[in-house]
C-alpha cells in the first residue's frame, strides 16, 4: 500500500471543489432559489450576502480536497476508478450534507421538508460529481 500523494489530492480536490460549487450554484442559487427565498424569509432572513457565497465556496473547496483525500484513502481496499470515487462520494455526502441538512433542516425545522429534501438530493449529485472528477486527477 503506498502512501497518498498528497500534491494529486490536491489538484483533485480543487477540481472536485470547483465542479461541486458549480453544481451546488445550479441547485440552490437558481433551481431552489425560490423555496430558500421562502425559508429564509419565514425565518426572518433576508439572503445571503456576498460573504457568505464566498465561505460557501471556500468550504465547497475544502469538502472537495476532503473528498479527493477519502478517495485516496479507500482506493488501495476498493480500486481505483469510477465505482470508487462513487462510494467516496456517498461517503462524504452522508457525513456533510445528508447528516446535518436532516438534522438542522428536518429535525430542527428550521427549513421545509420539501426543500430539505431537493437541496439534499442536490448534495448528492454535486458530491459524487465533484468525486468522479476529482478522481480522475488522483494518481499516485
Amino acid at each position: 500500500m503506498g502512501k497518498i500523494n498528497a500534491g494529486r489530492v490536491l489538484l483533485g480536490g480543487i477540481v472536485a471543489g470547483l465542479v461541486a460549487d458549480v453544481l451546488g450554484y445550479i441547485v440552490d442559487g437558481v433551481l431552489l432559489a425560490g423555496p430558500w427565498a421562502d425559508g429564509n424569509k419565514a425565518l426572518g432572513l433576508t439572503g445571503f450576502s456576498g460573504n457568505q457565497w464566498i465561505w460557501f465556496n471556500l468550504l465547497g473547496l475544502i469538502g472537495g480536497i476532503v473528498l479527493v483525500w477519502v478517495y485516496a484513502a479507500i482506493r488501495p481496499r476498493f480500486g481505483a476508478g469510477v465505482q470508487t470515487a462513487i462510494c467516496a462520494g456517498v461517503a462524504v455526502w452522508v457525513l456533510g450534507s445528508l447528516i446535518p441538512n436532516l438534522s438542522f433542516m428536518w429535525v430542527a425545522g428550521l427549513y421545509g421538508h420539501h426543500l430539505t429534501i431537493l437541496t439534499t438530493l442536490g448534495g448528492l449529485v454535486e458530491t459524487v460529481a465533484g468525486a468522479v472528477a476529482g478522481a480522475f486527477f488522483y494518481k499516485e
